[in-house]
């Protein structure tokens, strides 16, 4: 009797396991489809000399050479690029933190201001906000009145190769919404009474901040930290907008996704580009490596002690 039970127990746990995958087939099929399959495709055609109108030539490893030492251009978005995330990332969170913390006060219409502060990340990387900010730069710009309030000469800063770059690391730092709710959902999760405690040691408000709100908040800001480097590299909207796919002025703006579009989709160098997406995703996949490497050095889990 119990020797069939079993048997009866085992069927209905593959029927339900077979019921689970056929609902999962779906999914399953679109991964390999739209994701695994191109995937495979980009790195057999890495190696290769591809056109998009004539079939692929397998060339081994000369499109990973040809990149380092015979491609000024592509050294240089990867400096622009380096430049865009190392400077906006860092901006970017502490702009977010801050506004997050006030967010985090008691305030009246506190919803309607956290709603405001979002809007320009829902609008996110949109063609209609990267028109507006080249608006805004342009010669006629709304900035020009602003600093011409204080004395400083009209400027054109988008087709100045000094500070077009700077105006979407600019860019980059508005859109600070998604970055603070997490941050702002961290900080709801801190329990009073360690800011209670502190008060009781005499902590001021700055003292409480780097003593009690940065520790705990630290998980937070590694996840907003890989996130934001991840979505930094893959820049493309603003900067394709504002130099009106160039990369100018000066490629000054030749993000590494904007010179590997140049490359495949108006120079037909499919094999070319598709290194070049090899080498991103190494150089993102780096970079979050050493994120988790370093996480250990200042990362504090509430329960790692417990």
């Amino acid at each position: 009797m119990k020797t069939r039970s079993s048997r009866l127990r085992k069927r209905e746990q593959r029927r339900r396991a077979l019921e689970a995958y056929l609902f999962l087939l779906p999914w399953f099929g679109g991964m390999l489809l739209f994701t695994a399959g191109p995937l495979l495709a980009s790195l057999y055609l890495s190696f290769t000399n591809f056109d998009l109108l004539q079939a692929p030539t397998w060339v081994g490893l000369e499109n990973y050479i040809d990149l380092f030492t015979l491609d000024p251009r592509y050294l240089h978005a990867l400096r622009v690029t380096f430049t865009y995330v190392l400077i906006g990332v860092p901006f970017n969170l502490a702009f977010a933190l801050l506004i997050a913390v006030l967010m985090n006060q008691k305030v009246k219409a506190l919803g309607l201001f956290r709603s405001i502060y979002y809007l320009p990340s829902l609008l996110g990387g949109s063609v209609a906000v990267a028109v507006m900010w080249r608006q805004l730069f342009g010669r006629e710009g709304a900035i020009n009145d602003l600093v011409g309030l204080f004395g400083v000469d009209s400027e054109n800063w988008i087709s100045n190769p000094r500070y077009a770059l700077y105006t979407l690391i600019l860019l980059h730092v508005w859109q600070f919404g998604s970055a603070m709710v997490i941050f702002l959902a961290g900080l709801q999760q801190i329990p009073k009474e360690m800011y209670e405690a502190a008060e009781v040691d005499g902590a001021n408000a700055f003292h409480k901040f780097l003593n009690v709100t940065l520790p705990l908040l630290t998980p937070v800001i590694f996840f907003n930290l890989v996130l934001g480097i991840i979505n930094s590299f893959q820049a493309f909207t603003s900067a394709y907008i504002v130099s009106g796919g160039s990369g100018g002025p000066a490629d000054s703006t030749l993000f590494y996704t904007l010179y590997l579009y140049q490359e495949g989709f108006m120079n037909f160098r499919m094999g070319y580009a598709s290194a070049m997406g090899w080498i991103l995703l190494l150089i993102v996949g780096a970079f979050t490596a050493l994120n988790f490497v370093a996480s250990s050095k200042w990362v504090f889990y509430g329960d790692k002690d417990e």
